[in-house]
């Protein structure tokens, strides 16, 4: 799942837990990977005849609303969805005002619980497995036994490869044979490495151009780990992804764990360090005055109409509206770009708002642009969301605001002005 991905999800659990129920009358329902959904169609049918019994009229009524909405959206699907359905459905208050939601949809990944709740708010701490770290990293643990090989998602770890190697030991006697062991023990160690990186690239790297993992972890007992991290035989693209390179007590299975537990806050960092490095280009733009760089709402959101930005940056609790008025002079409908006291301010007629963040997280691709929403956990993230208010891009090229004034096409020949060129009169030759 993407970046972008987890931060809908994450918005999406976000305003689901603003709501509250009139009662009873929030239905939070997941539908499972390969379970039936006519089983589900059917457990509603019974649910919507217990709940004719509740005494309260205005709860039996928004409880059977919102089980008919729900069974509603049901019936949109044939079969249940490879990842599962998630269908939140009833009549609910927010900030003090009413209002009836239904939303379904295919979650990003397989769900394995069935759920069925019917609330005074909706259950949203079932989408938590959708939060989670998807990203695979990679851990080489060698020494002089061998090479291990393992990939890590999330909770999930698994040894892909295992290649063991029988080294010479160093010889102290021989008298002349000496020097001719120790060229063969070194013949091993670099048959050996040249091994290591063949493993790490079919596993790592495999028959793709980019590589399969996020990050790559390299430990283990002595200086093999440097040796295959510095060997030129070890794909370039491998190496740019190496996180750390982590000194372990032991070997295998036992060597994975101690680099597992040395390396957690490298890997919690992995999306901040992708974070620094963006806002840091933005930073080097502005101080080398490229002049691609552009910042502010009205700056931005013209650059974004002229598919000038190629990395857009937008801070993921930015105060912006994306605002449809109605202006009562022109008799027109405009696009606006307010903060929540321009919107309480404004005399227009709103007639709809979303959140920019929103907005933008759902049409970048429109505008040709790559979108990193960040957040304030750095020194650089703080200095980029009160210095440029948390709205910024890098542009694909310097952009010309030069204006021309086209000439007009009816203008008077005769007018025109030869300034100090000489005008001949009579025929030409």
């Amino acid at each position: 799942m993407s970046d972008i991905e987890k931060f809908k999800i994450k918005r999406l659990v976000k305003e689901l837990s603003s709501y509250k129920g009139n009662g009873t009358s929030m239905i939070s329902i997941v539908v499972p990977t390969g379970y039936q959904i006519s089983l589900i169609s059917k457990m509603l049918t019974n649910e919507l005849g217990t709940a004719s019994n509740i005494k309260s009229r205005v709860n039996r009524q928004s409880v059977m609303s919102a089980i008919t909405s729900a069974q509603s959206k049901l019936k949109r699907y044939s079969k249940t969805p490879p990842n599962g359905l998630v269908v939140y459905c009833g009549d609910t208050i927010k900030d003090g005002k009413p209002k009836k939601l239904n939303i379904d949809f295919e979650p990003t990944k397989p769900l394995l619980q069935k759920v069925y709740m019917c609330d005074d708010h909706f259950h949203t701490e079932y989408l938590d497995p959708l939060l989670e770290d998807s990203d695979k990293f990679g851990f080489v643990i060698i020494d002089g036994n061998g090479i291990n090989i393992y990939t890590v998602k999330g909770t999930d770890t698994e040894r892909v490869a295992k290649y063991d190697v029988d080294l010479t030991s160093k010889t102290r006697r021989g008298g002349q044979s000496a020097l001719r062991f120790s060229r063969l023990r070194d013949e091993e160690k670099a048959n050996f490495l040249r091994k290591a990186t063949e493993l790490c690239k079919k596993y790592f790297l495999g028959n793709s151009n980019l590589p399969l993992v996020k990050g790559i972890i390299v430990a283990g007992k002595a200086h093999f780990k440097n040796k295959l991290v510095n060997s030129p035989l070890l794909d370039p693209r491998l190496k740019k992804v190496i996180l750390k390179v982590i000194e372990v007590g032991y070997g295998g299975k036992n060597g994975f764990e101690q680099a597992l537990d040395a390396s957690k806050e490298v890997l919690a960092d992995v999306k901040l360090i992708e974070e620094k490095n963006i806002m840091s280009k933005f930073m080097n733009e502005i101080a080398l005055e490229t002049g691609k760089y552009c910042y502010g709402v009205k700056n931005v959101c013209e650059c974004l109409e002229e598919t000038v930005i190629s990395d857009l940056i937008v801070y993921e609790d930015l105060d912006l509206f994306r605002v449809t008025a109605y202006n009562k002079e022109t008799d027109t409908e405009d696009v606006l770009f307010m903060n929540t006291e321009e919107m309480e301010k404004t005399t227009m007629d709103i007639r709809d708002s979303v959140e920019y963040v929103d907005y933008i997280s759902e049409h970048y691709g429109d505008y040709g642009c790559n979108l990193h929403i960040v957040t304030d956990r750095s020194a650089i993230a703080n200095q980029i969301i009160s210095g440029f208010g948390g709205l910024c891009g890098i542009l694909r090229w310097n952009r010309d605001t030069t204006t021309y004034t086209e000439p007009d096409d009816d203008d008077d020949d005769d007018n025109f002005d030869f300034g100090d060129y000489e005008v001949f009169e009579g025929d030409f030759i």
